[in-house]
């Protein structure tokens, strides 16, 4: 199967960061993005609560007959993407896996030191640490940095406010991770002040690999499906539950940002 017409789900505005990377590959006709705006952020509900809207996310995407869903959200990711598997016959593909895998691919030492940053929910799935865990890596830590969410979505990618939230949050961290896993799909946004700082903290030649959950998705589309050649300027359509007009004003800044 190659998937010409491809679904790109998320709670809000996150999943634009992925969205770049798909247009960027040219080898989709087409890609709905679909935003749950109306009841971001997921990063707060209950498992349950997070189950239920990924599933009804599912009847939206039903009018579009995909060949493939990509989850571009870490939090439905964690808890609501085998329920979403179960009830469709077409993939679905969330955003962790391809981010573990992406992580292995770059970082074969299995005693480095591995950060993963994300929202509430998602550290406290466990799913991230668990499969780096099963890949045999040792040293993980996990932080919820949630406040990075709202800066993103204020259009703060840099800067003394920024830089003092990243103060609060990795104050004592002691050593410089070999690796960073932006386990938010708002984070790439930021990735390039969230390297500068630690490379300020920690003045060393080496700079911590940063996994980005666009980049990660592509590779992982990649090595499990046949992919068009590189040609195709894709067709890109937006859906929102709420205020859809300030979802693509946002995908106009951000994908000018990302590129």
């Amino acid at each position: 199967m190659i998937p010409k017409k491809i679904g790109l789900f998320d709670s809000g505005v996150g999943g634009i960061s992925v969205l770049g990377n798909l247009i960027n590959s040219k080898t989709f006709e087409e890609i709905i993005y679909y935003g749950d705006t109306a009841r971001v952020p997921y990063g707060t509900r209950s498992k349950e609560t997070i189950i239920q809207y990924s599933l009804e996310a599912l009847d939206f995407f039903k009018q579009f007959k995909l060949d493939l869903l990509v989850v571009a959200c870490n939090t439905i990711s964690a808890y609501g993407l085998e329920a979403m598997q179960k009830a469709t016959n077409y993939p679905i593909i969330g955003v962790i896996e391809p981010g573990v895998l992406a992580l292995t691919n770059n970082l074969q030492n299995k005693d480095s030191k591995i950060l993963v940053l994300g929202t509430k929910a998602t550290i406290q799935s466990q799913l991230y640490q668990t499969l780096l865990e099963n890949q045999g890596y040792s040293c993980i830590n996990s932080l919820a940095t949630s406040l990075f969410v709202p800066l993103v979505e204020e259009g703060i990618f840099g800067g003394k406010i920024l830089e003092s939230v990243m103060e609060y949050y990795f104050q004592d961290y002691t050593e410089k991770p070999d690796a960073i896993i932006l386990g938010c799909t708002h984070f790439p946004l930021i990735s390039k002040t969230i390297a500068h700082y630690f490379q300020n903290k920690f003045p060393t030649p080496n700079k911590p690999i940063l996994i980005h959950s666009g980049i990660a998705i592509m590779e992982y589309l990649k090595a499990k499906y046949t992919l068009q050649k590189p040609s195709i300027a894709s067709k890109v359509t937006f859906y929102a539950s709420d205020n859809l007009e300030k979802l693509k004003k946002t995908a106009d800044l951000w994908l000018k940002e990302i590129n």
